[in-house]
């Protein structure tokens, strides 16, 4: 069975539940409830020239803080006129063209500005770990003192180093829990694909003793990682296969969303490889199947093709996304059998097997993947509460594709209910949001180059807001 682009893009364009009956049904109220929609809020260029940001947060100083990808600069913007102002620039980092590297993930210290002396503020980023040789990634977190007298960060100190990093899939989403502990999230490294496709995948990898022991993280790749605020091992992690280290969850390919809700709940959104995009809620020593399974365990349109484990990869065997050679070993995943997979709790979007991934040919240049049914999710925002009616506990979810912020309702239990609504449709690529503490203005933070779905549905590099934060603030339409 096969599909056009044209109708691969239009099915993308409907609400998934005109695609998919998942989760729980909603409410009956629901169809009578004022709910905000794109068309109830204002947009405005808050900030532009900023260098591929990552991380938007509010914090408490009522300014938007930013970390900038390919600079390695933290910047606070002021969400009122978009002022902005360098409060660090982080020494080197490696950001490569074209690479998922640079300065990635912050969280503040929930303390910051109380008084307390916490002033803190937690970064994560790539470096070279072996500054007289070939480039070898890795990645840190470092903890860094906030200085509000003089607006800087200061007195590094590093929690953690020589986290596996690559050129592709480093995730990097970093967040506190209701709990005090760090969370972040790294991805598989792109292995297995691609340039990459020789390298192994590790992302069902887990460490050994004698590997915690030593410092060698090296099976932390595809993993969620929970962490004390010093960078060692918290007492209550789960013990995984007889061990102990960082590891939270595992068989992860790009998670670069992550996000606590109020409850507690942990929740956490992926990138698939041509299909299945995934959110998932995250449970201790869950095992989410990358690489054996993408999305749901049904054997739909994915199979796991092993390429670095076939005899000449790389030059006998070269990697092809859409022909797997008889050398390649392959894996259906109806044949992973681990009692602690957790399946996700939504897809964008499982296909029937026989689709055809090519389309017709939808750029020129051979980017197939823009028209692939995924949506690349990019980072995760919870909405508890404020002035936006029939949003109260949602999920906000920033896609790089398809230029769209979905909204997605969360029931009591912490299941998604009803329809992903896409939001502020535009040819851009959203990395991430905040949201003011009203609840009533959504910040954006865009990409400054790549390549998103145009609005003729094919491949484009021009954006509309490249390098900017973007607030779309409610003006009281609803209701």
């Amino acid at each position: 069975m096969t599909f056009s682009r044209r109708a691969v893009l239009a099915a993308l364009s409907l609400p998934l539940s005109a695609l998919f009956a998942v989760g729980t049904a909603v409410p009956a109220t629901a169809a009578t409830d004022p709910v905000a929609g794109s068309g109830d809020f204002t947009k405005r260029v808050l900030a532009t020239g900023l260098s591929n940001p990552f991380e938007v947060i509010y914090g408490p100083d009522r300014r938007l803080w930013v970390t900038e990808r390919s600079s390695g600069e933290v910047t606070q913007v002021s969400p009122t006129d978009g002022a902005t102002r360098t409060i660090l620039t982080v020494p080197n980092v490696v950001a490569t063209s074209g690479a998922q590297d640079g300065l990635l993930g912050m969280a503040l210290d929930p303390r910051l500005l109380t008084g307390t002396g916490n002033d803190f503020v937690y970064l994560s980023y790539t470096y070279d770990a072996d500054p007289g040789s070939a480039l070898d990634r890795k990645q840190k977190l470092v903890r860094y003192t906030y200085r509000a007298a003089t607006a800087k960060l200061d007195s590094p100190r590093e929690l953690i180093s020589g986290l596996p990093a690559s050129n592709d899939h480093n995730s990097g989403r970093l967040v506190f829990a209701p709990d005090g502990r760090l969370h972040y999230t790294i991805g598989d490294r792109g292995n297995n694909q691609s340039g990459n496709a020789c390298r192994p995948n590790l992302a069902q990898r887990l460490p050994t003793a004698a590997e915690v022991a030593a410092k060698n993280w090296t099976a932390y790749q595809g993993k969620t990682l929970r962490l004390n605020r010093d960078g060692s091992i918290p007492w209550n992690n789960p013990t995984i296969k007889g061990v102990r280290s960082h590891v939270l969850t595992y068989g992860h390919r790009n998670p670069q969303g992550l996000v606590f809700a109020p409850n507690g709940t942990l929740y956490s959104s992926e990138q698939g490889p041509q299909s299945d995009d995934e959110i998932n809620r995250l449970t201790p020593g869950g095992n989410y199947g990358w690489p054996n399974v993408a999305g749901y365990k049904d054997d739909s349109a994915y199979v796991y093709a092993n390429w670095s484990a076939a005899s000449g990869c790389g030059t006998t065997v070269k990697y092809d996304a859409f022909t797997i050679p008889a050398s390649v070993p392959r894996t259906a995943e109806s044949s992973f059998t681990d009692p602690a997979f957790v399946p996700p709790l939504r897809t964008y979007y499982t296909v029937p097997t026989g689709h055809d991934f090519r389309g017709d040919a939808c750029d020129p240049s051979g980017l197939y993947f823009i028209c692939y049914p995924t949506v690349a999710p990019s980072s995760l925002d919870h909405y508890s509460s404020g002035t936006v009616p029939g949003w109260r506990n949602s999920l906000l979810m920033t896609t790089l594709k398809a230029g769209k912020v979905y909204r997605v309702s969360v029931t009591a239990a912490g299941t998604l209910t009803g329809s992903s609504v896409p939001l502020w449709s535009s040819v851009n690529r959203y990395r991430d949001t905040a949201i003011a503490p009203d609840g009533g203005t959504v910040f954006v933070a865009t990409d400054s180059g790549g390549i998103a779905r145009g609005s003729n549905g094919d491949a484009t590099r021009n954006l509309t807001n490249p390098g900017s934060i973007l607030a779309f603030r409610y003006d009281g339409s609803v209701g």
